[in-house]
């Protein structure tokens, strides 16, 4: 007798080697298709500044210096001195700005004693003591989201 084997299909190499590929493919693709819909500008720019402000006042503790954060509201960008620094130094941390990015805006920056400010530059003064000016700042994105960070002398 003649046999002739009439079942047709894939060996378990082959369906081995299709699993690999689309498990590589996935690890490879998932992580950026994730960052592209999960990032978020306006929260990760907060972030940064929350950051930003809090290892600054840390900063003015540690080295007893009296530090600013300027607020370019105009270019949307941020940028750090001191008291201490010539005006050599704050023109270079000028150009060494932090830009925000193109959809997140400086919308304003209020400060206690001089009033709520909507263009130009604004300074907030961190004290030896890590003391901070009350201040309110308010980023804004394009599509129409604020937050709003809340600056107490005392936290």
């Amino acid at each position: 007798m003649n046999q002739t084997n009439t079942t047709k299909g894939y060996t378990l190499i082959e369906l081995t080697v299709v699993v690999f590929l689309i498990g590589v493919m996935l690890a490879v693709s998932i992580p950026r298709f994730r960052y592209s819909l999960i990032t978020d500008n306006l929260k990760s720019t907060t972030r940064r500044i929350v950051g930003l402000i809090k290892g600054l006042r840390n900063e003015a503790i540690r080295e007893q210096k009296i530090y600013l954060l300027h607020f370019d509201i105009g270019s949307n960008q941020l940028w750090i001195d001191s008291d201490a620094t010539t005006k050599e130094e704050r023109e270079m941390a000028q150009e060494k700005a932090f830009h925000l990015p193109s959809d997140v805006q400086i919308m304003d920056v209020w400060t206690k004693g001089k009033g709520k400010r909507v263009d130009g530059e604004v300074a907030i003064r961190f004290s030896k003591k890590g003391y901070v000016e009350q201040t309110v700042i308010h980023l804004g994105a394009d599509d129409g989201r604020e937050f709003t960070l809340l600056l107490n002398p005392f936290l």
